[in-house]
């Protein structure tokens, strides 16, 4: 999980958002769940820890339920994307990310969704 050294030795109360990130991810690692829920699991992390967390969410085999602004881990690890609105919800199954933005009937309901909410 990145750290080494006297860096493994830190008492939680001093260790950085990005550190204490890590420590979760790494205690979810050992008690190996089948479902994970991550609300913007890449935020405080820096870039070698976003890239394993990407790797290691790959590989993973059960259920990942997140929400998520970094394009590159929704692009690589969602094969469902479920975008929820203020009048209704669009559900896509075994789509990659950016075919699902790229769809013209998708961008369509979309803007049928979102009119007139602001």
């Amino acid at each position: 999980m990145l750290f080494s050294g006297e860096e493994s030795l830190k008492p939680v109360t001093v260790l950085s958002g990005g550190e204490k990130a890590r420590c979760m991810l790494a205690r979810m690692m050992v008690s190996q769940p089948n479902v994970l829920i991550l609300d913007e699991p890449t935020n405080h992390l820096d870039l070698e820890a976003i890239t394993s967390l990407n790797r290691g969410l790959e590989k993973f085999r059960g259920t990942i339920l997140f929400s998520s602004l970094d394009h590159q881990l929704v692009q690589t690890v969602a094969n469902r994307v479920i975008e929820i609105t203020p009048k209704g919800y669009i559900d896509r199954v075994d789509t990659t990310y950016d075919e699902y933005l790229a769809n013209e009937q998708i961008k369509q309901q979309r803007h049928e969704l979102y009119a007139g909410s602001q």
